[in-house]
């Protein structure tokens, strides 16, 4: 039977109800799992604007639209808030939730009835979650039923959980809607909460919102963030790594970062969030404080880790994602880089010119310009022929190479139709990316044109490529590799075949990336990869492309750490990689910017970041690369790399002399010096995950200005870099933004305190830099203490073997290959000038420890240890003591009887003190003056300052303060400056004596030795030494005051080392700063201790820790006083005048007595008889005591030059006219003049005015005005005191006290005012009578000039005028202070007057009168006799020296008086007066065998060598004579030598009688001998300073001696007819046969002693004239010998005349 058929209609029907059926069904399934719209209702509450979470995130939002998705719907009158906004019903429900144990959690969640946004939601989901560790919270949500892509991280599948807090105390969730909410688990603070918004949770769109505690959000990348702080207005940042230009937008770059820090608040608690997911992503920030992710795949993998502070979150972060590598060290160096040299001929040019200008530069790249046809795997045969050898090239100078490699591989064949190997062989193992269907290669475009994209997630292509980088170092050796495009990038969009029309391509919702096509630029999302689709693992193209990399790096280097450089990255990558921050441009909002990518790169856990010094794209401006260049100098990725196209930009390139390449090199060096404390850094970041490029804030989150500072940024927690980031901007305390002067040349940089920083001597590659040794910076906190760690190994070697201090404790026994020492310690905030206590060696213990003793005070210094050779490794210990508080006290009652109420009147605070001479009353902090206004030229500076009226005057009534003053600053010259402070609206006296300034100032600041600052509150100056950054003047101490009659300033010191100041007694050359106060004030007063003698000299030398030198004076003849403390510090205080400061720099002590003697006049030059040996007493009877003393000495043999005639010659005491007694003195001195011999005469300055018969000198003085006398306004009569002239007719009885001889007997005597040129025609007129009527003589002795008075004022004792003159309101500490300033000198107010004619009062000019004295004398002499002669005068002033020599004064024959008169030769020699000495054997007093033998033998080395004392040489015994001549006889010698120093002295200032620290300044030991001396630098003498001693202890510096060689303190042989004489190696000194004088003596041949160095040279000069002329006309000798012969080159008349040589045997002397 057969089947039936059906019918045409029958077959219709059928379909029809097969086709409404299955139409009924999906309606029921459709009904059953969508809620019907017109059922729901959205709940919509009165939600903040703030807390809005969009419902709309894709474009077109609209009401209709939004009530579709069932939300709410409330427009605004600003866009940038949501309108339509999730209502409080949407999202899931907790079904069920459970727990194994408290650190757990699970819970099934229920989608709510609710319309969809996007389709597809996944209805059932689960919520894990897990306490894994006390700091971080996980929680996961995902698919209940579906496997979805998860990241497969390399490091956070490893990370093991070690839960210590319950999971309730960190996690609360509500059920309905579900929502959670993270708290801090001690204080339960809320921190995450989602409850704000609901979960969606779709295939392709996921999302979470949260309230935060803060807008201080940071992170979230890669992106151009214009701040570090985020926006929180409205601001939605997409997260899907793009090949773009990082141009300011707010476009997604490179990496994939879902991570971000929120400051909880200034107490430093913050919390990281992170979102494990790599699809394409958006993350909104808004005002609620809140924070929605939004992402289009993947599950909600949530990380929040905790910390008390941002770097502990940071820490805690990349201990879950993976800790940073640690670079190379060699990697740490700046390097060079350009896309397209060109060929390699210009990579070696521009390696070159870096390389000549001697850039510290390590690495140099080359782009792919290398590559055949941008092959990668391969190099342009023709153009980069010699690439193989071109990293030879560079490590033979300590470079290294670096080249880059791109992922896309052409499909091309090579050149010459070569197979291209590298595809070939990825090809045969599948190395591809493919198309979606798994198999088929996907083809894109990159730069060689057609290319594939190898999947670095198979194991086949990370094996291909691993053999495949290998293969190209077997053929290119290089160092590291950089490895680009791997975002992934194609010029095409998607494939050359274009990309599907599927939901991967073009998603539901895609985020606001770059053009909103998810495969622009990239690969089509449906392609196939062994992780998944190219969709979820887009982002992690370039992570996994570091993973193989770092495989093949392995596989390459081995054991060396090598470097790997990224673009594209993702959390973990810094594990392995660093990064740079991508193609930017040459312009000011990218150097800007920069730092923001940085900080942001270091939360995410890869600190070796940089961006393109100079920019990629755009000509660079020198400016601008000049401030990047030097900004980049202190990015941990430092490389300058520019696009083809544009100009060069190495620093090079644009000019050797050019200021780029000054600044660079100067950066650059800095950052090489402190490599050591970077590369402990990034340890520290390797080890600890601590940030190397660290926000401010992470340091000082309690100071909320720094949550938002992101142009500064510090290296670890102690170097702050403060670069310029804007055009011709030359400006950029604590909790304070601070101006900073930052020329074109610099950028700020400043170590905090509390900081240890390792450093090392840098070089220009770091090869070398790691052979040289070592240092320490260490800046102290405020509490004088400081910390730091370093840690070294090889630099290079995987692993960690590495010695590692920690506070400065050894941990580990690594020892450094190179032998590395520490060299150098540099302490910054040292509070007062240390003294070195000493260094010492345990080496039982691994403790390197520094002492830092307690001592608080804004002003700080440094103190620098230099030559340390510490061993790397070994223990030490260095001491130094540091002044206790109390010692930086300045006296604010400095008079004696201080008490309480005496001081709090002053305004000033009483504090006893249990520390020996520490002041009970001192000065407040902020006494003194502030700063008005300032006006800066480049010649100097002025200042208006203004007196703190808080406190009260300064507490002398009588002496009102000046409230207003002004200063000016001069920049005299590149070594000189001077600044000054008068009363502007006053006219004060100031010092007439004349000084020689240049005429021009120094207005290079960059030639200038010096760098001048001023302080505001307290006003002070400071100068500090550029070289060294030493300040060596900081008068910011308080109690600066300027008052009528009372002016005092304190300055600190840069160390104890101070020299000069007087004339004054001084036990030691160095000052002794224990509180120790001399008063200056010219007097009649023999030496002694404290007390004030016959000159004023207040200049002393300094000589800084560096072994550095200055010299300070104040130009200031008032009387004063300068107290040393142990701060140490200087206080001045004068009662007059004004403060005018001259400064010199030195460097060294030598050119500071020379900078200074340019300034006050160079020394005069003396006769060449003046060197001779000379004889006086004061108290010869007759002109026969003199005739016989001559015949003595000529039959003795002794040499003996001058012969002189105290006041004994006088009739009375009476200049210009002869006692009876000494009529043949006329005729005795012709004869001995005849026989060669030389004759001085004394004059005093005062004249008699009591005369009964004509005497010449007082008429004619008288007739012409020339004495001194009282204001006419008060008088017109002479001032009359008393000296040694008598009353005419008189018999003195001796037997009578010496005042009471005074009254009676001593005349009234005038004193000429030698201001005035009528005063010097008188004097010169009466010494020319004097020498053509009465005598000749062939020089002067000037006395009395201080001038000196046997009366106190005036005859009668009454002053008139002003008895504050008499008796100021301060009374410096001068001897018999409590007799007034008139003291055995006039009275204050006496009237002289000027040159010009101003009248001043005594008052002001007192100390000057002995210098006013010494020019019309020196002038007189010359003009009278016709020869140079030589002026002897008691009393001087800064620049006497230009005219006269100086004897030390009226000494008293003891023992302790010869090494005094070592130290005021010393001083007088700073002084600018080198013709000077002692008086032999004493003045006062009989003085002893022995004593005046030994005074014989030093005296013979005094430039001015003269017996005044009676025991002359042939006054005991033959003994005494023999050893007299013979020693006369080593100076008659040597007098060519002294008389050549003599000549240097007066052409270059150069000192003759020296200290032995002008030559060895390095040397420390010199720095305190005062009892040994030199003659130049050639000659050192060793007296004997002791009674019976037959051995005198020497120190000889480290160089040759004769006879000594090696350096050392020798105990000598010197038996009492021996003095210790030894010649300097090295050096030539003239001399001739000696004779009984010098005339004859200068009739003898000369020679040369020639002591050869230890390199067998020497040198030397010879001066020779006629020896007294006035005109030099001279020879002048230079001489070299120089192992072979010695040549002699003579000088006439400063024209070279002769050249000849000599054989050694005929030149070289030892002795």
């Amino acid at each position: 039977m057969g089947k039936r058929r059906l019918s045409g209609l029958e077959v219709t029907l059928i379909v029809l109800f097969i086709l409404m059926t299955a139409t009924a069904l999906t309606f029921i399934i459709l009904f059953a799992t969508e809620p019907s719209e017109e059922t729901f209702v959205p709940q919509c509450p009165n939600i903040p604007v703030a807390e809005r979470v969009d419902c709309y995130p894709d474009a077109g939002a609209s009401k209709e639209g939004c009530v579709q998705r069932g939300c709410c719907w409330s427009p605004l009158n600003e866009r940038n808030a949501p309108w339509c906004f999730f209502p409080t019903n949407h999202g899931y429900t907790v079904v069920s939730e459970g727990s194994s144990n408290p650190y757990e959690l699970t819970a099934r969640l229920k989608r709510m009835d609710s319309p969809s946004l996007f389709g597809g939601d996944i209805q059932e989901l689960v919520f894990q979650a897990e306490m894994q560790t006390s700091n971080r919270l996980h929680f996961k949500i995902y698919d209940a039923n579906n496997k979805r892509f998860e990241v497969p991280h390399e490091h956070v599948r490893t990370v093991s959980s070690n839960p210590s807090t319950p999971l309730h105390k960190a996690l609360r969730i509500t059920r309905e809607p579900f929502g959670l909410t993270v708290r801090r688990s001690d204080d339960e603070k809320v921190l995450f909460d989602t409850t704000m918004a609901p979960l969606v949770f779709a295939d392709q769109y996921l999302q979470l919102s949260a309230r935060l505690p803060s807008h201080n959000i940071y992170g979230l990348g890669e992106h151009v963030h214009q701040n570090y702080r985020h926006d929180t207005y409205w601001k939605t940042w997409p997260i899907f790594t793009r090949d773009s230009f990082p141009n300011g937008g707010t476009h997604n770059l490179y990496g994939h970062y879902p991570f971000f820090l929120c400051l909880e608040d200034n107490s430093g608690q913050s919390f990281g969030v992170f979102l494990m997911n790599s699809n394409a992503m958006e993350v909104t920030l808004q005002p609620a404080p809140a924070v929605t992710f939004r992402t289009i795949g993947g599950v909600l993998d949530f990380y929040i880790v905790f910390g008390y502070t941002p770097e502990q979150v940071v820490a805690e972060f990349l201990e879950l994602i993976g800790r940073p590598v640690i670079p190379a060290y060699w990697s740490l160096g700046f390097q060079l880089s350009r896309w397209n040299y060109g060929n390699l001929t210009e990579v070696k040019a521009t390696v070159d010119r870096n390389r000549a200008i001697n850039l510290p530069y390590d690495v140099q790249y080359t782009d792919i310009d290398y590559m055949e046809d941008k092959k990668i795997f391969t190099y342009d045969k023709v153009k980069f022929k010699e690439l193989p050898q071109f990293a030879d090239y560079l490590n033979e100078k300590g470079q290294k190479y670096i080249l880059i490699l791109d992922p896309a591989v052409a499909t091309s064949k090579r050149v010459g139709n070569a197979p291209y190997e590298s595809y070939d062989r990825g090809t045969a193992v599948d190395a591809w990316v493919t198309y979606s269907d798994g198999k088929t290669p996907l083809l894109g475009e990159v730069w060689p044109g057609e290319t594939v994209f190898p999947d670095y997630t198979s194991q086949n292509c990370i094996d291909w490529w691993v053999d495949e980088y290998q293969r190209l170092y077997t053929e290119i050796k290089h160092d590291a590799l950089w490895i680009d495009m791997n975002e992934i990038a194609s010029f095409v969009k998607g494939s050359i075949k274009g990309c599907a029309d599927n939901n991967l391509n073009y998603p539901p919702f895609t985020p606001r990336i770059l053009d909103e096509v998810m495969y622009s630029k990239t690969l089509c999302m449906d392609a196939k990869q062994a992780w998944g689709n190219h969709y979820d693992v887009h982002s992690l193209y370039g992570y996994s492309m570091v993973l193989a990399s770092e495989k093949a790096l392995q596989r390459v280097f081995g054991k060396s750490r090598s470097l790997l450089l990224t673009r594209s990255s993702f959390p973990g990558v810094g594990k392995y990689s660093g990064h740079w921050l991508g193609d930017n441009a040459a312009n000011w909002n990218d150097i800007k910017w920069a730092i923001p990518g940085m900080l942001e790169f270091g939360l995410f856990g890869v600190p070796y970041i940089g961006a393109d010094i100079c920019g990629f794209f755009d000509d660079s401006s020198e400016e601008l690369c000049r401030r990047w260049m030097q900004v980049g100098a202190f990015y941990p990725f430092s490389r300058n790399h520019n696009a083809e196209g544009y100009r060069p930009q190495d620093p090079a390139y644009y000019g050797a002399n050019s200021k780029l390449v000054a600044s660079s090199k100067h950066y650059l060096t800095i950052r090489y010096t402190l490599l050591p404390y970077l590369y402990t850094l990034f340890y520290k970041a390797h080890t600890a995950g601590e940030t190397v490029v660290r926000p401010v804030l992470h340091e000082f989150y309690g100071d909320e200005n720094t949550w938002t500072v992101d142009r500064q940024f510090l290296w670890g927690k102690y170097l702050l870099i403060t670069p310029v980031l804007d055009p011709m901007v030359p400006l950029t305390e604590r909790k304070q933004h601070v101006n900073m002067h930052v020329p074109a040349e610099k950028l700020g940089l400043h170590i905090r305190g509390g900081a240890i920083l390792p450093t090392q001597r840098p070089e220009v590659t770091l090869t070398y830099s790691r052979r040289n040794p070592m240092g320490l910076i260490i800046a102290l906190d405020d509490n004088n203490e400081a910390a730091g760690e370093l840690f070294w190994d090889d630099g290079d070697s995987r692993g960690i073997v590495a010695f590692l201090i920690l506070c400065l404790v050894n941990h580990a026994g690594y020892k450094d290959p190179n032998n590395l020492k520490f060299e150098d310690i540099t302490i910054l905030g040292i509070p007062y000038s240390p003294s070195f206590g000493g260094m010492f060696s345990d080496w039982l213990h691994n403790t390197l420890s520094m002492v830092f003793l307690p001592c608080t005070s804004s002003h700080k210094q440094v103190l620098f240890l230099r030559n340390l050779s510490l061993n790397f490794g070994d223990t030490y210990l260095i001491e130094w003591q540091v002044p206790k508080l109390e010692y930086q006290r300045i006296d604010c009652h400095p008079e004696e009887n201080a008490n309480e109420a005496k001081c709090t009147a002053r305004g000033c605070i009483w504090k006893p003190s249990d520390e020996p001479k520490v002041p009970f009353c001192y000065y407040p902090d902020d006494y003194g003056y502030t700063v008005s206004t300032v006006t800066e030229t480049d010649s100097g500076m002025t200042l208006d300052i203004t007196r703190n009226m808080k406190y009260r005057s300064s507490g002398r009534p009588d002496s009102p303060d000046i409230d207003k003053l002004r200063v000016a600053v001069y920049y005299h010259s590149s070594d000189m400056l001077q600044f000054k402070i008068w009363d502007p609206t006053t006219d004060r006296y100031e010092v007439p004596v004349p000084l020689s300034v240049p005429a021009a100032p120094e207005t290079d600041a960059t030639k200038r030795l010096y760098e001048v600052r001023f302080t505001n509150n307290t006003f002070g100056i400071q100068v500090i030494r550029k070289s060294t950054n030493t300040i060596i003047w900081d008068s910011s101490l308080p109690g600066f005051t300027f008052s009528d009659m009372f002016i005092q300033v304190s300055t600190r010191l840069p160390s104890e080392y101070v020299y000069g100041f007087g004339e004054t007694e001084h036990k030691t050359y160095r000052h002794d700063l224990n509180y120790v106060t001399y008063g200056m004030f010219s007097k009649d007063q023999p030496p002694g201790y404290l007390m004030n003698c016959y000159g004023v000299h207040p200049f002393y030398m300094g000589v800084e820790n560096t072994a550095d030198a200055h010299g300070v004076l104040l130009l200031n003849s008032n009387a004063m006083d300068v107290t040393f403390q142990l701060t140490p510090s200087i206080t001045y205080r004068t009662v007059g005048g004004i403060l005018d400061f001259y400064m010199v720099l030195g460097p060294t002590p030598e050119m500071v007595v020379q900078e200074y003697t340019a300034l006050i006049g160079r020394p005069v030059l003396p006769a060449y008889w003046s060197l001779g040996f000379q004889l006086c007493r004061y108290g010869y009877a007759n002109d026969t005591e003199i005739e016989n003393l001559y015949n003595d000495m000529r039959a003795a043999e002794i040499p003996y030059d001058v012969q002189y005639a105290d006041i004994d010659y006088m009739e009375r005491q009476l200049d210009f006219v002869l006692d009876p007694d000494f009529e043949g003195l006329p005729a005795l001195v012709d004869k001995m003049r005849a026989e060669g011999m030389r004759f001085i005469f004394i004059l005093d300055p005062a004249i008699s005015g009591n005369e009964t018969r004509y005497y010449p000198a007082f008429e004619r003085g008288q007739a012409a005005d020339v004495f001194i006398k009282w204001p006419k306004e008060l008088s017109d009569e002479i001032v009359w005191g008393k000296v040694w002239p008598d009353y005419p007719n008189v018999t003195v009885d001796e037997s009578l006290d010496w005042d009471t001889q005074v009254e009676i007997y001593r005349s009234y005597a005038a004193f000429p005012d030698f201001f005035r040129n009528e005063t010097a025609a008188w004097w010169h007129q009466e010494i020319k009578e004097f020498y053509e009527k009465t005598m000749k003589f062939d020089g002067i002795w000037i006395d009395m000039n201080e001038p000196a008075s046997f009366v106190h004022g005036t005859v009668g004792g009454k002053c008139l005028g002003n008895p504050l003159l008499e008796n100021p309101p301060y009374m410096p500490p001068l001897e018999s202070q409590h007799m007034g300033l008139n003291h055995k000198t006039l009275c204050m107010n006496s009237e002289q007057i000027l040159s010009d004619g101003k009248r001043v009062k005594h008052y002001d000019v007192h100390s000057l009168y002995g210098w006013s004295h010494s020019k019309p004398t020196y002038d007189s002499l010359l003009e009278v006799t016709g020869k140079r002669g030589i002026v002897v005068t008691r009393s001087t002033y800064p620049s006497s020296g230009k005219w006269v020599g100086h004897w030390l004064g009226d000494n008293n024959s003891s023992w302790d008086q010869l090494f005094k008169s070592i130290i005021g030769m010393l001083e007088f020699s700073l002084f600018g007066i080198s013709y000077t000495g002692a008086d032999i054997c004493g003045f006062f007093n009989p003085s002893e065998y022995e004593l005046c033998l030994r005074w014989t033998q030093l005296g013979a080395f005094y430039p001015y060598s003269r017996n005044h004392n009676g025991k002359d040489p042939v006054a005991w015994d033959s003994i005494f004579a023999e050893i007299s001549r013979d020693v006369l006889n080593v100076r008659y010698t040597l007098l060519p030598y002294l008389y050549t120093l003599m000549y240097e002295s007066h052409t270059k200032g150069s000192t003759v009688i020296r200290p032995l620290l002008h030559e060895f300044v390095e040397d420390r030991n010199t720095w305190d001998i005062y009892q040994q001396f030199l003659w130049g630098p050639a000659l050192l003498i060793t007296p004997v300073l002791d009674p019976t001693s037959t051995m005198v202890l020497g120190y000889f510096p480290k160089v040759r001696w004769y006879d000594y060689y090696t350096s050392g303190t020798y105990l000598l042989s010197a038996p009492l007819d021996h003095i210790n004489l030894h010649i300097r190696g090295g050096y030539i000194l003239p001399w001739q046969k000696p004779e009984r004088n010098t005339q004859l003596s200068r009739k003898n041949p000369l020679g040369l002693i020639v002591a050869m160095s230890e390199s067998g040279t020497a040198e030397g000069s010879f001066f020779w004239d006629d020896g007294e002329g006035i005109e030099l006309t001279y020879e002048l000798l230079s001489y070299d010998f120089k192992k072979k012969f010695c040549e002699v080159t003579v000088i006439f008349n400063h024209q070279i005349q002769i050249s000849l040589s000599l054989n050694p045997s005929e030149c070289l002397c030892q002795i």
